[in-house]
């Protein structure tokens, strides 16, 4: 198996790279969150430019084909940089459960491609990503009129979307179907997480569908080969975060002097510094490895769920040792160290916790 980028992806990253670091300084990041905007319109339209937008979809819904390699590629530039903006929710997630709708929603597909229209997929309840028959949001056929009734959480980009791909357990089946979050009934709370994105969740009180409102009926695998795809997405955020942590809290630790030496010199801190590094290391090792599996066709739902199950581990590890490393400086907001850690922890409860993921492990 090949462990490494290809020219093409590393032109990426390098772009992806100069664009944040140019854009998205961490002062300029805070900035961008107190704004409170769904997102940076100027950013948006520089991905869209570069072909972000596009690249995971295929070359007949009007992208570019992207594969999953691609993905970590571009996920490790922006963990490192802590991107706030809704690529994972609006691109990854709800483009991606839109496109399985075909024909029926390429209109809508291609304003999102183009930057111009925002979707987000409901889809986590009260049991995570669980299967279908845990399922309480539920689609029933009442005297020819279809109603969707239930509850979603953690809805990324839900309160600022242009529509909601929402799934639904209809009978014994998960059917993914559109809704217009205007519509009677749907009720979207929003909120902020901890690390500054925008979320909400969203109840639906027998909502009235449109005839053309199903995107896809017994949609599971599909969808369950999307979220697959932002387990990946969400693994490689994770593995860029740990290293911009290991660079900063080496760095601190080389500075700080404490009895006139380095903190560093400790043999304390200098254990805790090598227990990071083995931990991004081994963070970083699963995360190519599985790559390569999912690329070769030979991944099992077993090996995404160990992904993600160790990134929730062993990122909560260096995030922690990171602020214990900086003091109490770490957790505040004037420095990145703390805001680091929040992503992290969100990355370990988004999807899917670890000890559920750990569960999937062990049942398979």
């Amino acid at each position: 198996m090949d462990f490494s980028f290809t020219p093409e992806q590393e032109m990426l990253r390098d772009s992806l790279g100069k664009l944040l670091a140019q854009t998205y300084a961490f002062d300029q990041r805070q900035a961008l969150l107190k704004a409170d905007a769904p997102r940076s319109e100027p950013i948006w339209q520089a991905l869209a430019e570069m072909g972000l937008l596009a690249l995971p979809f295929a070359e007949g819904e009007g992208g570019l084909g992207g594969q999953p390699s691609d993905l970590v590629a571009c996920g490790m530039v922006m963990g490192r940089h802590i991107f706030a903006e809704p690529w994972l929710g609006a691109i990854i997630l709800g483009g991606k459960a839109l496109a399985l709708g075909g024909d029926r929603a390429q209109t809508l597909l291609t304003d999102v491609l183009a930057g111009s229209a925002h979707v987000a997929l409901a889809h986590e309840e009260r049991h995570g990503i669980g299967a279908v028959a845990q399922m309480a949001t539920t689609l029933t056929l009442d005297d020819g009129t279809l109603r969707l009734s239930g509850e979603k959480k953690l809805v990324l980009g839900g309160a600022d979307a242009t529509a909601m791909i929402v799934s639904g357990r209809a009978g014994d089946k998960l059917t993914l179907v559109r809704v217009d979050p205007a519509a009677p009934g749907v009720t979207v709370t929003g909120y902020r997480m901890i690390d500054g994105r925008r979320a909400a969740t969203v109840r639906f009180d027998a909502v009235v569908l449109a005839p053309d409102a199903v995107l896809r009926d017994d949609a599971e695998a599909a969808l369950n080969a999307v979220i697959d795809d932002a387990l990946l997405t969400l693994s490689a955020e994770a593995v860029g975060a740990m290293s911009a942590l290991l660079e900063m809290t080496g760095a601190y630790a080389a500075t700080r002097k404490q009895f006139g030496v380095p903190i560093g010199s400790f043999q304390a801190m200098a254990h805790r510094l090598a227990d990071m590094k083995i931990a991004w290391a081994k963070a970083q090792a699963l995360l190519l490895y599985t790559t390569a599996l999912i690329e070769a066709g030979k991944a099992t739902p077993r090996d995404v769920a160990l992904l993600k199950a160790q990134m929730g581990r062993l990122g909560r590890s260096v995030g922690e040792s990171a602020v214990q490393v900086h003091g109490g400086i770490g957790m505040t907001d004037e420095l990145a160290v703390g805001h680091y850690l929040k992503r992290l922890l969100c990355i370990e409860a988004m999807l899917g916790s670890t000890d559920y993921h750990l569960r999937r492990v062990g049942a398979r």
